[in-house]
């Protein structure tokens, strides 16, 4: 995990505000969020098994994260590298895995390594420079 220096971290917004833009470049509301916290997960890169993602982690401030005008502040975006295994398991869901549906097969690495830590640092920092350009005027300092 490459923890990134943005100008990001410490802004706050309507969460239904960035939701919507966010979408549009991209970005998904990660899976394992609450209703008091949540991240925001792009694809910066995937090949083989491999995939490297930007992630925008929030908290709730104001409301819960299911409601459109639920205020958020960003935390210290990162970047994190994701192994998948591409093999097939030798279990009840063989079939699945075998034909691309197993979405539940566990990971090689869910964290792992990043090489060429410099390229991947700069890759999340446009990321996230191009997030701030599209809701420029959401953003609150706190």
């Amino acid at each position: 995990m490459l923890r990134l220096q943005t100008e990001l971290e410490g802004k706050s917004a309507c969460y239904g505000h960035v939701r919507d833009t966010f979408t549009s470049l991209g970005y998904d509301l990660g899976g394992n969020w609450d209703y008091d916290k949540g991240c925001f997960d792009a694809i910066l890169w995937k090949q083989e098994g491999v995939t490297i993602y930007i992630r925008l982690p929030f908290q709730v401030m104001k409301g819960e994260l299911d409601q459109y005008d639920a205020m958020i502040q960003f935390q210290s975006p990162f970047v994190i590298k994701h192994v998948i295994n591409i093999g097939l398991e030798a279990d009840e869901h063989s079939l699945l895995t075998a034909s691309g549906l197993n979405q539940f097969q566990d990971p090689v690495d869910p964290d792992d390594k990043i090489e060429n830590k410099n390229k991947w640092e700069l890759a999340g920092e446009k990321a996230v420079q191009k997030v701030i350009q599209s809701v420029h005027g959401a953003l609150i300092a706190s």
